[in-house]
């Protein structure tokens, strides 16, 4: 099943939903950061839940970012998305390894306690950002917790990444279902229900559901309408001549330092991973443009 997310509406417009399969973009981010088991589900959910946060923004430009900041042995994630179904992001320690709890990866124990900051940058003169403390380290239930308290729109979120025995991404993807003010109580209370009964996000995607039939067990009942579909993918706009701009802004001291070494120099990108390589000659055209 291609990466893809759904956009959605019910209850005559009293609930707006979104959700996604995520399984190619998972195992890439897998493959680029040679992510253990537990650090694979843990930037999973946060890449599933942050590429459909990124798809409720309206212009092309606009660009969200999640940061998780925590205590636990992961160190923290980061998780960059765009409106167009594009994200990134690395976790700060990959080869971090937790024996299972209650036979399943234990992402809460690798993150421990932190906190998570949205940051949501819409071209304004200053970017919108909200931080919550993390309530369980799961995702989905600090990701429920932050749209609760940050941006007051009650919402239920459900993420999920299962992994093969080979360590490889079985499947992963999620929902966020949120409620508008004027939901009626009869209406809430079917929602409530539905989401207190379905399947876990993982047996769902286990099962071969795609994210049309996953809202539709979710909003059972409640007049689902699906309004847009958008392809999904990791995907890392680094350069080389990015990575240029990073070196010159380090300083002229800085760079002569690397010079005088005589070694080549190899730089890669937190978000993919990817390597660039820079001469001793590419280092002193580069110090040549600093300041």
């Amino acid at each position: 099943m291609e990466d893809h997310i759904v956009r959605a509406a019910a209850a005559n417009t009293q609930i707006r939903a979104f959700a996604a399969v995520t399984t190619n973009l998972v195992e890439e981010a897998r493959q680029r950061h040679g992510t253990s088991p537990v650090a694979t589900a843990a930037l999973g959910r946060l890449l599933t839940g942050g590429v459909m946060m990124g798809s409720m923004m309206k212009n092309p430009t606009d660009m969200l970012t999640i940061q998780i900041k925590c205590s636990g042995p992961i160190g923290g994630l980061t998780v960059t998305a765009d409106s167009q179904g594009n994200v990134k992001g690395y976790v700060h320690d990959p080869d971090v390894i937790l024996p299972p709890k209650n036979g399943k990866l234990d992402v809460g124990g690798a993150l421990g306690q932190g906190v998570m900051t949205v940051i949501k940058d819409m071209g304004l003169k200053e970017p919108y950002s909200g931080q919550t403390i993390l309530q369980t380290g799961e995702i989905a239930e600090d990701l429920t917790y932050y749209f609760a308290t940050s941006e007051q729109v009650p919402s239920s979120v459900g993420l999920g990444v299962l992994m093969e025995k080979n360590n490889t991404v079985k499947c992963a993807g999620g929902f966020i279902v949120q409620v508008m003010p004027f939901i009626e109580d009869e209406v809430l209370n079917r929602l409530e229900h539905n989401i207190n009964n379905i399947q876990s996000v993982t047996s769902m995607l286990d099962n071969g559901h795609t994210p049309e039939e996953m809202l539709a067990q979710v909003l059972e009942g409640l007049d689902l309408e699906i309004t847009d579909t958008m392809s999904s993918r990791f995907y890392c706009n680094c350069s080389k001549e990015r990575i240029e701009k990073a070196i010159i802004s380090i300083g002229k001291k800085d760079i002569q330092s690397m010079i005088d070494d005589g070694e080549d120099i190899e730089v890669k990108c937190h978000f993919c991973n990817t390597a660039y390589n820079y001469t001793v000659d590419e280092l002193k055209e580069l110090l040549k443009k600093s300041r």
